[in-house]
């Protein structure tokens, strides 16, 4: 996402060239296969401000260094993953906020159960040393 701010005129004209999917205030989704074309021609050899005029974008527009960022970007991405990275949705796909749906050997098992165990062991002991010091702060009042 660029630090550009674009108007209504600018995201309409945005929207007219056929590379983009969608434009808001501030980001532009470009295609797919735009992105895949851009990365070929980076690698034939073309600098990616010529990729992007050649294409119909207004560097004025959309910022001197947003064809830059999003080549690097898109050639990690086609590094990783080639061109079925820019077809798929990834996003999320690394995350670890979903429980695992193998199942689990009764040592792996075991082992969860024990790193449980030790944290909730920690969890009391640091309960304990808190109701301590609340009771000594309350004591202390007293005197």
């Amino acid at each position: 996402m660029s630090k550009n701010i674009y108007n209504e005129f600018q995201i309409k004209e945005l929207e007219k060239n056929p590379n983009v999917l969608n434009a808001s205030e501030r980001s532009i989704s470009y295609s797919p296969k735009f992105k895949i074309k851009a990365v070929k021609d980076y690698q034939a050899g073309k600098a990616p401000s010529q990729i992007f005029l050649e294409q119909g974008f207004d560097l004025d527009m959309i910022g001197k260094k947003q064809p830059k960022t999003c080549l690097r970007r898109w050639r990690n991405t086609y590094e990783r993953f080639g061109e079925e990275g820019f077809l798929t949705e990834r996003r999320g796909k690394g995350s670890t906020g979903r429980p695992s749906t193998k199942e689990l050997s009764v040592e792996e098992k075991l082992k969860k159960a024990e790193a449980k165990i030790k944290f909730l062991e920690a969890e009391n002991d640091l309960l304990k040393k808190l109701e301590e010091l609340e009771r000594q702060a309350l004591k202390k009042k007293r005197s």
